[in-house]
């Protein structure tokens, strides 16, 4: 007879240390970058920055992501990361100073989408942390989603259709979340090894999870 008992492997001791190792860089990183990006977002609202267009926003993004994605095995991946971490947050004070003229409770819509984000990343990633599900298998379903929701938010914006712009933020919401979750599985299975090239995913996924609810706290909470 076949025995249908599964014997659990232990991962090697290296193994756990590296990951835990990983793990420590990428989340200290990660709170740098937010913090840095932070700051300049309160720079660009002190300073009363224009909005840079979605052309800069694009070009200068990817432009600093591929820098980062190309010297992230040395020190300048680290300038990269917080140069574009900071580009982010440039870009963000002008959207931030949008919604506290244009809304009387500006603030607290800004404060309650800080807050869900926080939420959703800390639950998200409190999961994958503790139960090491394998989430690999959501990759090729959000890189679809991603392409068809960056796709749709450019339709949105050219065309002005407010519908549909809600709706890709929505969208957005959901595909973020589930990056979290993808990401973080990646961190504690092995699928991701590189600490800086960790902390520009997740603070992408969180930029966008911020954005995305505060577009959805304006049109359903915002008293003009």
């Amino acid at each position: 007879m076949k025995s249908n008992v599964t014997v659990a492997v232990p991962r090697p001791e290296s193994s756990v240390l590296a990951t835990n190792k990983l793990l420590k860089n990428t989340y200290l990183l990660l709170s740098m970058t937010l913090l840095f990006s932070a700051l300049t977002a309160a720079l660009s609202m002190l300073l009363k920055l224009p909005n840079p267009g979605m052309i800069v926003t694009l070009v200068g993004y990817f432009g600093l992501l591929f820098l980062t994605n190309k010297f992230s095995n040395s020190a300048w991946g680290l300038v990269c990361v917080f140069a574009l971490t900071g580009f982010m947050g440039l870009t963000l004070g002008p959207i931030l100073s949008l919604y506290i003229e244009t809304f009387s409770n500006g603030h607290e819509l800004v404060m309650m989408a800080l807050g869900g984000t926080g939420a959703i990343f800390i639950g998200l990633s409190g999961y994958a942390l503790t139960t090491r599900k394998d989430f690999s298998f959501l990759g090729g379903f959000l890189m679809v989603g991603i392409l068809v929701a960056f796709l749709a938010g450019i339709g949105a914006v050219v065309f002005a259709i407010p519908a549909l712009s809600l709706a890709v933020s929505a969208m957005v919401i959901l595909l973020m979340s589930g990056m979290i979750l993808f990401q973080t599985s990646a961190l504690v299975n092995g699928g991701e090894t590189n600490y800086i090239m960790a902390t520009v995913s997740l603070y992408v996924s969180i930029f966008n999870l911020f954005v995305s609810l505060l577009q959805l706290l304006g049109v359903f909470g915002g008293d003009e």
